[in-house]
C-alpha cells in the first residue's frame, strides 16, 4: 500500500510556471537559500526547491508571501521539512 503523504494543511499556495521562464510562487514563508542554479524555498506547504540555470529572484515579499524567479527552469519538486523551526532561514537570519 502507499501511504497518502499529502499536506494537512490550510495553507493555500499556487505556482504559475510561464514558459519555463519565469515562476511565481505564493504562500512563501521564507528563502532558505538560492544561486544561479537552484532557490529553496520554505513554503505554507512544505519545502520547495526550484532548479534550473541562470536563476535570479525578481520579486521577494515575505508580507504577502509572493516570490517571483525568472531564468530557465528545469524542474521543481517539494520535500518535507526536517527539524528546522518556521522562519529560521536565510532572511530571517540576516534580519534580526
Amino acid at each position: 500500500m502507499i501511504e497518502d503523504k499529502r499536506v494537512q494543511n490550510s495553507g493555500v499556495q499556487n505556482v504559475i510556471l510561464e514558459n519555463r521562464e519565469r515562476m511565481s510562487i505564493s504562500g512563501v514563508i521564507d528563502v532558505e537559500s538560492f544561486n544561479d542554479e537552484m532557490v529553496v524555498v520554505d513554503t505554507e506547504l512544505g519545502i520547495l526547491v526550484v532548479r534550473g540555470e541562470e536563476l535570479r529572484i525578481n520579486k521577494l515579499s515575505l508580507e504577502s508571501s509572493e516570490l517571483n524567479i525568472e531564468g530557465y527552469i528545469t524542474g521543481c519538486e517539494y520535500s518535507e521539512r526536517e527539524g528546522r523551526a518556521r522562519g529560521v532561514g536565510l532572511f530571517a537570519k540576516l534580519f534580526r
